[in-house]
């Protein structure tokens, strides 16, 4: 048995061993101590224990705090719970873990069958298993802030007529929550979830602020703090800001037409040299292979990844316009 086949081997028991690791549940101690919590909560009877221990529930609902057997391997641990959470999706991050581990092994793997150098297959696997779930935390968040900031406009008329018919707030609130579908939906039911165990409206809404980190939102918090310090017609406000906001997304809309030809022409110089690198050594490895071995190709290779790195960024800037 070679080399290869040996390593696939490994690779298979370790990604077995992850499955169990990922999927074998919370310790005994810590199941005793959340039955000790909740039968505490269940007797309490002051009204700060009762909302202490709703907050607690919805917290943990929310973050997916119940089985995180991996958890404990990532740094910065809260960053990527709420990283999670703006995705809309109920992953956990003892998921996210064993998604990354699971790619390394299988990218190792397919590069070790395709003969490539243990180093670089390793090398290869693990730029797989760190970028492609980042990469996909990313593409789901944009796409939910989009969907959130696409209909927040026809949210806040939706409040603008409830406020006019004489709804207080929060009523208007829970009329988003159930009229609007989607991510507008879900961030004000969670809002008057909040609101209804106890905090104020102010912090419930800054805690979604925090969770989505939009200008929309964020203008929106700002016109109800407004409002609250200094009085005024709350629905004439609110009508002005979807103006605004319906003002913002068109020119959102004519800046990317203007700047899809750069941003076009950018892509395709700088994924060219990684085309035509990965077409020569699929097609003759010997060509390339000094790039892996020989010291003085290794230092111009990289050099010219830093070099490219560089005008990649300045091109990134160039298209990027803030509105």
């Amino acid at each position: 048995m070679n080399s290869g086949m040996i390593l696939i081997l490994l690779s298979a028991v370790l990604a077995i061993v992850l499955l169990f690791a990922a999927f074998s549940g919370p310790s005994a101690s810590k199941a005793k101590n959340r039955r000790l919590a909740s039968m505490i909560d269940r007797h309490a009877n002051s009204t700060e224990a009762v909302v202490a221990a709703q907050m607690r529930k919805t917290i943990q609902a929310k973050s997916g705090l119940g089985n995180s057997s991996l958890s404990g391997l990532i740094p910065r641990r809260d960053e990527m719970v709420k990283r999670l959470r703006r995705t809309g999706k109920n992953w956990t991050v003892s998921q996210y873990i064993f998604a990354a581990m699971s790619l390394f092994v299988v990218a190792t793997g397919f590069f070790l069958i395709l003969r490539t150098p243990f180093a670089l297959s390793a090398l290869l696997g693990l730029l797989v298993a760190l970028g492609l779930p980042h990469m996909v935390l990313n593409y789901l968040i944009e796409k939910r802030v989009k969907q959130f900031t696409a209909r927040f406009p026809d949210a806040i008329d939706l409040l603008v007529r409830g406020l006019r018919a004489g709804l207080p707030i929060t009523e208007t609130f829970t009329v988003v929550a159930q009229e609007i579908t989607g991510p507008v939906g879900e961030e004000f039911k969670a809002i008057v979830e909040r609101i209804r165990i106890g905090n104020s409206m102010d912090a419930a809404l800054q805690e979604t602020a925090d969770l989505l980190d939009t200008p929309e939102f964020q203008f929106f918090c700002i016109t109800i703090a407004i409002q609250r310090e200094t009085g005024g017609n709350l629905a004439e406000t609110f009508n002005n800001l979807s103006d605004v906001l319906r003002k913002r997304a068109q020119m959102k809309l004519k800046i990317r037409a203007m700047s899809s030809e750069a941003k076009a022409s950018a892509y395709i110089v700088g994924s060219l040299p990684f085309f035509v690198f990965g077409a020569v050594y699929f097609m003759n490895p010997d060509y390339v292979a000094g790039f892996f071995v020989e010291p003085r190709l290794i230092v111009a290779g990289i050099g010219g990844l830093i070099w490219m790195s560089i005008g990649g960024f300045i091109m990134a800037k160039m298209v990027n316009f803030e509105i």
